[in-house]
């Protein structure tokens, strides 16, 4: 049994190619870009972290729950 050749119906011209993007991989990069920005021109709407890391509240937390359950 013989297996049949698929042949392009529109053979491309030389040099030409064609790229079809969905509208959200054009969107979102430019969505972005325009965010970021608008944060480098205008830094004061980019607020800063607080004066104390979560992480170590978190730490001082948890060390002081294991210090009262130990007898």
């Amino acid at each position: 049994m013989s297996v049949r050749t698929h042949t392009r119906r529109d053979p491309a011209e030389s040099g030409s190619v064609e790229i079809q993007l969905p509208w959200w991989a054009v969107a979102l990069p430019a969505i972005a870009f325009a965010a970021l920005l608008l944060l480098v021109l205008n830094p004061v709407d980019a607020h800063a972290a607080s004066s104390e890391p979560v992480v170590t509240t978190l730490i001082e937390r948890i060390q002081a729950l294991i210090s009262r359950t130990t007898p």
